[in-house]
């Protein structure tokens, strides 16, 4: 797929992972006690939407663009709140010139008692990641390959948390990858939250990495769906899902809120549509 995050801020994938990422961090924080979020593919950590590399596609137009131009009901307004507060964080004279990736919508909304471990194995995308959260102690940076952090850093010392894990499917064997090493890290900590975000074009590799995990043992996981129109592999991305591992009870049902309008905002043509699945129970 290619997937340089550079390239892809705010369109339709990142839409679907930031708001799911900020409902899983408001829900964490209904407990006093303090977690830790591990991103194990962090990128930069926020782009400049004037950038080359995001002029050369301009997908945040057809993603958070349109969310921000639409008006929305209350109930859907609150859910996206915690996401798009940090938006317009990251835009304080109003518009839309700067977005932010996960490690910034995860660190606008942690407490001041909870953590954060990024992990990016490109030299100048850590570079860059890292300059921008020098001196902050709620983050450590590290350079690393994001699947050998999944193994190093579980469980985290705070025995709560979120893994989130947004590979660049680059490689063929990315889903391969991303199912060995999920089951990996699931089985040293079992009681945390796994996020897995994908593109919705290989059918057959989404449905091996499912039927692996229940091979596995792996328990209560949900599948969040989000297609603007239909997509297959030598289409661009119409679509997105995210697989969670022991996700809040309160997960699917603001999904099933939330999704029906963003598919209706960010529709693009035939094969729109959303779906929330639990696919193992507890």
């Amino acid at each position: 797929m290619n997937y340089r995050h550079a390239y892809h801020t705010g369109n339709i994938g990142d839409v679907l992972k930031h708001v799911v990422l900020a409902r899983l961090i408001v829900y964490f924080q209904r407990k006093d006690k303090a977690f830790r979020i591990l991103d194990t593919h962090a990128g930069i950590g926020e782009y400049d939407l004037a950038s080359e590399e995001t002029r050369k596609t301009g997908e945040w137009q057809q993603g958070v663009g349109k969310v921000l131009r639409t008006e929305c009901p209350a109930e859907v307004a609150e859910l996206l709140r915690p996401w798009l507060s940090v938006v317009e964080t990251l835009n304080p004279d109003g518009g839309l010139t700067r977005y932010p990736g996960s490690p910034m919508v995860a660190r606008n909304l942690l407490r001041k008692t909870d953590r954060m471990t990024l992990t990016e194995l490109h030299p100048a995308d850590f570079e860059t990641l890292s300059a921008l959260f020098a001196g902050d102690f709620q983050v450590k940076t590290i350079h690393l390959d994001g699947w050998m952090a999944l193994g190093s850093f579980l469980p985290p010392k705070e025995k709560r948390g979120i893994v989130l894990i947004d590979p660049a499917f680059e490689a063929t064997d990315e889903f391969e990858r991303m199912t060995n090493a999920v089951i990996k890290g699931w089985k040293k900590w079992s009681g945390g939250t796994f996020a897995l975000w994908y593109p919705v074009k290989d059918i057959r590799a989404i449905g091996r990495m499912h039927d692996a995990f229940a091979d596995a043992g792996v328990r209560d996981v949900l599948k969040l769906e989000l297609n603007v129109g239909k997509s297959g592999p030598d289409t661009r991305m119409l679509g997105s899902a995210m697989t969670l591992i022991n996700p809040p009870f309160t997960l699917a049902d603001e999904m099933r809120k939330v999704l029906p309008w963003l598919c209706d905002t960010l529709h693009q043509g035939p094969g729109a549509g959303w779906r929330v699945d639990q696919l193992i129970g507890d």
